[in-house]
């Protein structure tokens, strides 16, 4: 335990947006009708996770939005990822683990529960004087949450934490993961972060429900998720070849297809502000992670974007940038 003697060890992992193929990493479908595809990119909004000492070494205290103190045994803690965690990497007393998000921690659409479990693993990892690989802290995390912990959903979160940038992750039937990184960079990555426009609902919800009723009927639905995965090859390849304008149109597609897939996706509400900002100037988006709240992304020419901030109903504007690091360890004593 504690085989590397820090005192303290910080880990920094990246939220996510999505673009486009989100569903079709459910094992329903790739392990079926697969591949799945997915397109995603981290973005400079970040879960840290800080791993120090205990003073009491027969204790554990774990500290999110709220605290765990004086546990004596790794079964008692409540937090279910972390439990788990400890328990895969056999760590059992004399620590205190600490978690900061930047954006609200539970049904944003952003990852953040993958987010923060590869940042937990990272820490831990290191804690333990160990340098693990993103491909092992992405396998790891999703064990836990899929395997262990039987939690729905599909895994492209936990590796697009752990690697970063933008990325084509295709999901294998014999549950292989390929990844094919997005090399942009410099004036490219400027203006494709100045056509995205990214705004906060104000709605929170758990993905859990949506997730459990979108897996039942994946079988049902097989035309709609296989052009969606058509739709995530078309989106990288149009990003690779700087055909910036191209994924508005995309990601529209993309979200009339996977609004019929389960119910809670979208609401009137939703719908409302969406068709909005299409009449306002966008020329295409989508909600952010399993549907039902959260953020929503729009692509737009930037001679648009003051006329759909005005169509809004004045919703918050957040101007995140893509981050092309994934999780990282970014102090250490």
């Amino acid at each position: 335990m504690n085989g590397a003697g820090f005192r303290i060890v910080t880990s920094r992992t990246p939220l996510r947006i999505t673009f486009t193929g989100g569903g079709t990493d459910l094992p329903e479908y790739y392990r079926n009708y697969g591949p799945g595809a997915v397109v995603s990119a981290t973005i400079d909004r970040y879960i840290y996770v800080t791993i120090a000492k205990n003073f009491r070494p027969d204790e554990i205290r774990v500290s999110y939005s709220k605290t765990e103190n004086a546990i004596k045994n790794v079964d008692d803690i409540q937090h279910p990822t972390v439990r788990e965690a400890l328990k895969l990497l056999n760590i059992e007393t004399g620590i205190q683990i600490i978690s900061i998000t930047e954006i609200p921690s539970g049904g944003t659409g952003l990852g953040s529960s993958s987010s923060f479990l590869v940042s937990l693993l990272n820490a831990l990892h290191t804690w333990e004087g160990e340098t693990v690989s993103p491909k092992r802290i992405a396998e790891e995390a999703v064990k836990i949450e899929r395997n262990i912990l039987a939690e729905p959903g599909g895994k492209q979160d936990q590796y697009i934490a752990a690697y970063g940038g933008i990325q084509l992750m295709e999901f294998l039937s014999d549950e292989g993961v390929n990844l094919t990184r997005l090399p942009i960079k410099g004036e490219d990555l400027e203006r494709l972060n100045e056509r995205l426009m990214i705004f906060y609902t104000g709605i929170e919800r758990m993905s859990t429900n949506i997730h459990k009723n979108q897996s039942k009927r994946v079988s049902e639905m097989v035309a709609e998720y296989d052009r969606m995965r058509d739709i995530a090859y078309e989106t990288f390849n149009s990003l690779k070849e700087k055909k910036y304008d191209r994924l508005g149109e995309l990601m529209h597609e993309n979200w009339l297809l996977k609004r019929k897939l389960s119910s809670g996706i979208t609401d009137d509400f939703i719908d409302k502000l969406y068709n909005k900002a299409i009449e306002a100037g966008a020329e295409g988006g989508k909600l952010m992670g399993a549907g039902g709240g959260g953020f929503l992304i729009f692509s737009a020419p930037l001679e648009k974007h003051n006329s759909i901030e005005q169509a809004m109903n004045g919703l918050t504007r957040h101007r995140f940038k893509i981050e092309n690091l994934g999780s990282r360890i970014v102090y250490l004593e």
